[in-house]
């Protein structure tokens, strides 16, 4: 999943949550490597000032990402109602 943070300079920068295959472990080469893949398959625009790797992202039971929910965990802000997340 990918979310835009409120940034001063930029006005967004991007978040990137990402889910690794069971056999990679996440280091700072493989978000390198992410990151610049991203930036040379979509441009240097679209390159993620952050990668986030997670075990699961939060979903609602209908499957659809809460993007929301992510947002507010990276800005601290409140995260709202969460009923219809997958549990």
């Amino acid at each position: 999943a990918v979310i835009g943070i409120p940034d001063e300079i930029k006005g967004n920068k991007i978040v990137a949550y990402v889910i690794l295959m069971k056999e990679e472990n996440p280091n700072e080469g493989l978000s390198f490597e992410i990151s610049d893949h991203v930036g040379s398959t979509y441009g240097k625009h679209a390159r993620p000032e952050k990668i986030v790797f997670v075990d699961k992202l939060p979903k609602t039971r209908s499957g659809k990402i809460m993007r929301r929910v992510l947002r507010a965990k990276e800005v601290g802000g409140e995260l709202g109602d969460i009923s219809t997340l997958e549990e």
